[in-house]
């Protein structure tokens, strides 16, 4: 897809202004790295338009998502009133960003981002995103188990426990507030989890997958992984981390009506209105206690989702 500079700007936009609100007199930090240098100069320039407090900070690309980016970094997300950070590999799920947020500082992270999916996922109206956050909010929030199913073979049952279920709506207008961008999804790191999950949409390292990949969990754990590639992620998560690399980290519905059919790009595709994403490793940041140097998301075609036993509308 080709994007043009006038499509580029426009999404830029709609991130600073409709997403993030961007006020005068705010400090405005748009952290990126040396791949998605051109992505964040957009995101600048429109800052320019908002406030003269803004700032672009650049980094190498981390080693892996979930990486700690530089002190330097982190110091500025952390004094920041907000941020947005365009990179290769995610900062969604690290301290630094954690830090900032907790300081304060509202902001989005755009892991992975390219141009032609800012364009895709910035062409949305976010009210109407939110509003379908708010509707499987209210069917899921407080159910005592979550199960997920597919004609694919997935049968998994969460068991949220007391972790809270969140809205990404990508309206990030409250200090500590936190998005992805493009954004849409409801989601919750639960206690427990044990079943069968089939990633047959978009995973880290492959994309968009040609075969299904399966996962076997128990007791919140996942106990085997079908595809070579994804298990050699985690085991080297394990190696600095032990079995928290395996931690089933989290269910997120997609909520996304703008986005109509997936790229193989996960920070998209798990938006995707009416797909399911299940993620393992690090959840310490979504409202678990399990902190590890990975987060990796599968997206789920076509699910059947029910909250204590009763199915979920999900948005379509």
């Amino acid at each position: 897809m080709d994007v043009s500079d006038t499509q580029l700007s426009e999404a830029a936009e709609t991130a600073v202004t409709q997403c993030l609100a961007v006020a005068d007199g705010e400090a405005f930090v748009v952290v990126t790295d040396d791949k998605r240098r051109r992505i964040g100069e957009y995101l600048y320039e429109a800052g320019r338009e908002r406030t003269d407090d803004v700032v672009i900070v650049q980094y190498p690309p981390g080693p892996q998502h979930g990486a700690e980016p530089p002190a330097a970094v982190a110091a500025a997300m952390r004094d920041a009133d907000v941020f947005v950070a365009p990179t290769t590999k995610s900062v969604s799920h690290t301290r630094a960003r954690s830090a900032a947020c907790e300081n304060g500082a509202r902001g989005a992270t755009m892991p992975g981002i390219t141009e032609a999916v800012m364009v895709a996922g910035l062409d949305a109206d976010y009210q109407t995103i939110s509003d379908h956050c708010d509707a499987v909010y209210e069917q899921v929030a407080g159910a005592e188990e979550v199960r997920v199913t597919t004609d694919a073979g997935t049968d998994i049952t969460f068991e949220p426990g007391s972790r809270e279920w969140h809205s990404d709506t990508g309206l990030v207008h409250e200090p500590g507030a936190f998005s992805n961008l493009p954004a849409g999804e409801v989601f919750v790191a639960p206690e427990t989890a044990t079943g069968t999950y089939v990633v047959d949409g978009t995973m880290r390292p492959h994309g968009l997958l040609d075969d299904e990949l399966r996962f076997e969990v128990e007791d919140g754990f996942v106990t085997h992984i079908s595809d070579d590639a994804v298990r050699k992620q985690v085991e080297e998560g394990a190696e600095s981390v032990g079995r928290d690399a395996y931690n089933l980290a989290e269910l997120g519905i997609g909520t996304n009506v703008g986005v109509t059919e997936l790229v193989g790009s996960v920070l998209l595709d798990e938006k995707a209105a009416g797909t399911v994403h299940i993620a393992i490793g690090d959840d310490a940041s979504i409202g678990g206690d399990t902190e590890a140097p990975l987060h990796l998301d599968g997206i789920i075609k076509s699910p059947t989702v029910y909250a204590d036993g009763e199915e979920v509308e999900l948005p379509r």
